[in-house]
């Protein structure tokens, strides 16, 4: 697929990580860095036909690079952006270095190492029908709207929210470019905060965004127990 695109996010800080790992897009699972695992569903899907990594900093910039020229995903065109301060400020940069021949783009966080090419492929059909398409599932835990701030512990009123609205956004989201490009212009002009990809269309568009759910874990690595639940994940997929 020439005309597509996919923008591997892989600039963040991991600071909830404790120290356990200097880096989580280089950590490993089972036996194999974070970042091929996103690399590796990408290219066994052939829904993309060239990637934009975004990186943090030159060390880590030559490390993926490393794991890239290894990778299923080596035949692809990439280029290198370097992240912004916030999320938001890196998919702009990767959105301004998109070649003109770029038609449709997925936005992939790294940290979902276990993404799956099944969904991948559906994301895809759902966003070429659509215009925008995201990979989430629907929330199941009881959720309660608090009155205090986040604290620990928390101490107030509690009111329950209706679930049978509510859905966890995922990895990747996807677009036709022209819409996620003139959301994302817009979200920079205005100055808004946003910490994901179908919030700018939210903010800035009615625009629908076609949820496709997602068949499998689609982990975030967030803290420590996150690395060890993926390693057992992926080797239960395996026997």
């Amino acid at each position: 697929m020439r005309d597509a695109a996919a923008i591997l996010l892989a600039a963040g800080s991991g600071s909830r990580m404790q120290g356990l790992v200097e880096d989580k897009i280089l950590a490993l699972i089972g036996d194999r860095p974070v970042f091929d695992y996103s690399l590796t569903a990408f290219a066994r899907a052939g829904i993309v036909g060239r990637l934009v990594v975004v990186y943090r900093d030159p060390a880590q910039r030559k490390q993926l690079a490393a794991i890239f020229a290894q990778s299923d995903a080596r035949h692809l065109p990439a280029r290198w952006v370097r992240g912004g301060t916030e999320r938001q400020h890196s998919v702009s940069r990767a959105l301004a270095a998109l070649p003109a021949s770029v038609d449709w783009v997925f936005i992939h966080d790294c940290a979902r190492p276990l993404v799956r090419t099944d969904d991948l492929a559906a994301v895809d059909r759902a966003m070429r029908r659509d215009g925008a398409a995201c990979l989430a599932h629907p929330v199941t835990d009881t959720i309660k709207r608090v009155t205090a701030r986040r604290t620990k512990p928390v101490r107030s009123r509690l009111r329950t929210v209706d679930r049978s609205r509510l859905w966890a956004m995922e990895t990747p989201q996807a677009f036709s470019r022209p819409l996620i490009v003139d959301a994302y212009a817009e979200v920079d002009r205005r100055e808004l905060r946003i910490t994901d990809d179908t919030s700018a269309l939210e903010l800035v568009t009615r625009h629908p965004v076609t949820l496709v759910t997602s068949t499998g874990p689609d982990l975030k690595i967030t803290r420590p127990a996150d690395l060890a639940y993926a390693g057992f994940l992926v080797q239960r997929s395996q026997t």
